[in-house]
């Protein structure tokens, strides 16, 4: 059974029904915003996804733009596994496989609000402020404890968990943070007014 490490009195959203592989078997532009306000864990760490990025397969900025290879050969399976890749040679990076099988488009996660396994976030981290402690898709695979032994995990099944939002949540788009290529396409979503997104929106 998942425990929170919220202090007593603190509130803990419920979980949601649980997402299996056919929500992501949809458009990653369904798919991303409709993960915002989800809830993903790893071994019981985690918490509430507040910002993501779509790349399809036809975007120069996606890792799959150029075909298959070995470190993106999952992209191109079956929708619903995991796709964890090294940036900059320095941080890990999470994102979900989306559409049918040849696709290749996947869902970066970005931020999330911790809620689950605080402590071993902020000893992974070696951090306190628990707003930065998920800020950025290298920062919260860090907390989560990802690394590539995640990639090409089904994401219906431990050690990953994720649950769908339980009410509705006010999402907001902007273009996507650090690429070089199809810069303006506004593919970036996220969870309005929260403070635990890598950057702030600017408001759509």
């Amino acid at each position: 059974m998942v425990q929170s490490s919220k202090p007593a009195g603190a509130v803990v959203p419920p979980f949601g029904k649980p997402l299996k592989r056919a929500f992501f078997d949809r458009s990653v532009h369904k798919v991303a915003p409709d993960l915002i306000g989800a809830t993903f864990l790893v071994d019981g760490v985690g918490g509430i996804i507040v910002e993501v990025e779509a790349y399809h397969h036809t975007d120069p900025a996606a890792h799959s733009f150029r075909g298959p290879t070995v470190r993106n050969k999952v992209m191109f399976g079956p929708a619903g596994f995991s796709y964890v890749y090294r940036s900059y040679g320095i941080h890990w990076c999470v994102n979900f496989v989306c559409e049918e099988e040849g696709s290749a488009s996947a869902v970066l996660i970005r931020a999330l609000q911790p809620t689950h396994g605080i402590s071993a976030m902020r000893r992974r981290r070696g951090l306190h402020d628990e707003p930065a402690l998920c800020s950025g898709p290298g920062k919260l695979c860090e907390a989560l404890g990802i690394t590539i032994k995640q990639s090409e995990l089904p994401l219906d099944k431990p050690p990953i968990a994720l649950y769908a939002r339980t009410e509705k949540v006010d999402v907001v788009t902007d273009i996507r943070i650090g690429i070089t290529k199809a810069v303006d396409l506004p593919w970036r979503y996220g969870l309005k007014g929260s403070k635990f997104v890598s950057k702030r929106f600017s408001v759509r």
